[in-house]
């Protein structure tokens, strides 16, 4: 693991930082500028009811999946089984093709599957964006009109798209999860004092996540950052990190994860170094793994994904789309949050994984 020097890192950092932010749509700024409020507002009202099943059976469609899911998290697995189960309660006769991979390290096993996927001629093509190489596939993809494609795990649309943007987004904004761990943070160390960061890699998710947390951070606290490291989102990477940042400099009040296998290495660094309780942690997206490491009062914090409810989502754009009802999908649907600490109340946690895992808390 390589200590990037601070003020290299800085630059590096404050140059992503302009690039990125005039790159891409916040999601209020979107849905203003192409009057999709009321579209939205009703989707995600649809999304939290019952589903109403279509009366007659669609023609079949082929959906194929892209997924970064071979990861300790279970937002994927959980997306793709909520987003099942909606479309069966819908009625729609589906076929559905999966391609796994690892996150960050294996773009080049994304690209193979997503030229196998291209070649299948799909209905709909369910993928994410993260890293710049994505891009250029993403961009073919929308170019043919067959291919309906959906954008997981990103709310934000891309500027230089205009008006030719994929079917949907759908995920739960980065940005705004971030905020209320900075926020919580901000209020637990009294707004002074250091910290460390743990991205993923560099893309997509390290830079709403990570970066615009640092910026959050530093516009409203004294908190310092000494410490950054890029993981690979991976476990091992993220435990040696954490040893090494802990070498260098133990006088932190946290360690910010960006994801959830980097804050599983960082609470077996701390356990490690006999830390635990002294330095907070982070989760990021409140699945099973973080959740559990709540209870046993090793994880901190997690800002907490509804999650089921973007496979459903998903779900009922693809119903509206086959019913000749498009114009009622949004281009963004971006998911609520639950902010859980390690001194929640079981019942208030379980009324909270009842909501989030509506259709996988048994899966």
């Amino acid at each position: 693991m390589k200590y990037l020097p601070k003020i290299l890192l800085l630059l590096f950092m404050l140059t992503t930082l302009n690039a990125t932010n005039s790159e891409y749509y916040q999601v209020k700024e979107y849905l203003e500028k192409n009057k999709q409020e009321y579209k939205y507002n009703e989707f995600k009202r649809t999304v939290k009811e019952n589903a109403q099943a279509l009366e007659k059976k669609n023609k079949k469609i082929k959906v194929v999946l892209v997924y970064p899911a071979n990861q300790i998290s279970d937002y994927w697995r959980k997306s793709k089984i909520s987003f099942e189960k909606r479309l069966k309660e819908l009625n729609i006769d589906y076929e559905l093709i999966e391609f796994f991979s690892k996150p960050a390290v294996e773009i080049k096993e994304q690209s193979k599957h997503l030229m196998k996927a291209l070649k299948l001629n799909p209905d709909y093509l369910i993928f994410t964006l993260d890293a710049n190489k994505h891009k250029k596939f993403i961009e073919r993809i929308i170019s043919k009109k067959k291919t309906k494609l959906i954008l997981q795990n990103i709310t934000t649309p891309i500027k230089a798209w205009g008006e030719r943007q994929p079917f949907i987004y759908v995920g739960f904004d980065h940005y705004k999860g971030s905020k209320l761990l900075a926020d919580y943070y901000i209020k637990q160390t009294n707004g002074k004092g250091n910290y460390a960061v743990l991205y993923g890699s560099k893309g997509y998710v390290s830079f709403m996540r990570g970066n615009k947390f640092i910026d959050y951070i530093r516009k409203n606290s004294e908190l310092k950052v000494i410490h950054e490291y890029y993981t690979d989102v991976n476990k091992e990477k993220a435990k040696n990190a954490t040893l090494d940042l802990l070498n260098r400099d133990s006088n932190i009040k946290f360690i910010y994860a960006c994801t959830t296998d980097i804050a599983m290495g960082a609470i077996e660094a701390l356990r490690e170094k006999n830390l635990l309780g002294k330095i907070k942690v982070n989760g990021w997206g409140g699945g099973s793994s973080e959740l559990e490491a709540i209870e046993k009062g090793e994880l901190d914090i997690t800002v907490m994904r509804m999650n089921d409810d973007n496979g459903v989502a998903m779900a009922e754009a693809i119903k509206f789309d086959i019913s000749n009802q498009s114009y009622k999908v949004p281009t963004i649907y971006s998911g609520e949050f639950a902010l859980v600490d390690k001194n929640i109340d079981k019942t208030e946690l379980e009324n909270l994984k009842n909501i989030a895992f509506r259709y996988t808390k048994d899966d």
